[in-house]
């Protein structure tokens, strides 16, 4: 089957290329606003790469018909928290009306097209409980968070109303090798690290989260959509998570651990509107996929030092 990615150009789009190449798939389009060479160096035969942005309803209705796609993973999206504050407007325009367009150019065309949606924690708001389950209440309240709840409801409500296959995933925060978004707290961290540059944590430093190395969010993302594809069922929600739970400091200093350096930060808080706690519990998607985390924290860290010492060149004028 022929497959779209939007985003393909990001941190998970990479990851799940990578995946899913391996399977048989005629053609693997990847489409991103960006035209990037240096991010964009795919050698596999069957993998291409579109030029344009999932704003524009009717290129995203072009790309469905003549590239005959049966399957997309909707990964792109605007992913700043502090940049949803300071520009709610785009941020709601991109991650909710995207969507929208996705969804709408599916119904339009080819309702048997398989929707894999990346929803996220933040959609689940503040943390009530010890931990958020797929049944938990959507109730977020910043902009960026809101965008990915909405989001979320929508592709809910499309599948319900008009029987669209749709996996919804809801994954902690993604770390790992190819993150060019130098202003996420890890790939941050570590080029400051490389640079000798005094990092700015743009927080508290305590607000604590879930991570989740990015390979194994793309072999959760392969299994959900290949479950989806031969169940009976329309739409799927699970989570992604680790167990890894570090505030900001935390994982600052352990990355810092790794150059033998201490305390090479300083924290300038910028907002004081973003959740402060977060942690998922992913049980439903190993006990239905058989999905489990394999790396952990130490290992992931050490694999993305590494391809960031080898790709410097790409950030040093970032920071």
């Amino acid at each position: 089957m022929n497959m779209l990615i939007t985003g393909g150009l990001g941190l998970l789009g990479n990851a799940i290329i990578k995946r899913v190449q391996r399977i048989k798939t005629d053609k693997i389009f990847v489409l991103d606003k960006l035209k990037n060479k240096v991010r964009f160096n795919y050698k596999y035969k069957n993998v291409f790469f579109i030029h344009g942005n999932f704003n524009n309803l009717n290129k995203i209705k072009k790309i469905l018909c003549d590239k005959k796609i049966e399957a997309i993973f909707h990964l792109g999206a605007q992913t700043q928290v502090l940049d949803a504050i300071k520009n709610p407007y785009k941020t709601i325009k991109t991650n909710v009306m995207g969507t929208v367009n996705i969804l709408e150019s599916i119904r339009s065309i080819n309702k048997s097209i398989v929707l894999i949606y990346s929803s996220s924690d933040k959609a689940y708001g503040e943390v009530k409980k010890k931990f958020y389950k797929e049944n938990s209440k959507l109730d977020a309240i910043f902009p960026y968070d809101v965008s990915k709840s909405s989001s979320d409801l929508i592709c809910q409500s499309y599948s319900k109303t008009y029987n669209l296959k749709i996996g919804i995933i809801r994954c902690a925060n993604i770390y790992g090798p190819h993150d060019y978004n130098f202003r996420r707290i890890v790939p941050e961290t570590i080029i400051s690290a490389l640079l000798k540059k005094k990092l700015i944590i743009r927080s508290s430093g305590k607000l604590k989260r879930e991570y989740v190395f990015v390979d194994d969010v793309a072999d959760a993302y392969y299994r959900v959509f290949n479950f989806l594809k031969s169940s009976k069922k329309l739409c799927k929600i699970y989570n992604i998570g680790s167990g890894t739970n570090y505030n900001v400091i935390q994982i600052v200093n352990k990355i810092n651990s790794f150059f033998k350096i201490k305390n090479f930060f300083k924290i300038k808080n910028y907002s004081n509107k973003e959740i402060i706690t977060q942690k998922l519990n992913y049980d439903k998607l190993t006990k239905e996929t058989g999905w489990t985390p394999k790396t952990n924290f130490n290992n992931g860290i050490k694999k993305t030092i590494n391809w960031y010492k080898k790709n410097l060149f790409i950030f040093k004028n970032k920071i």
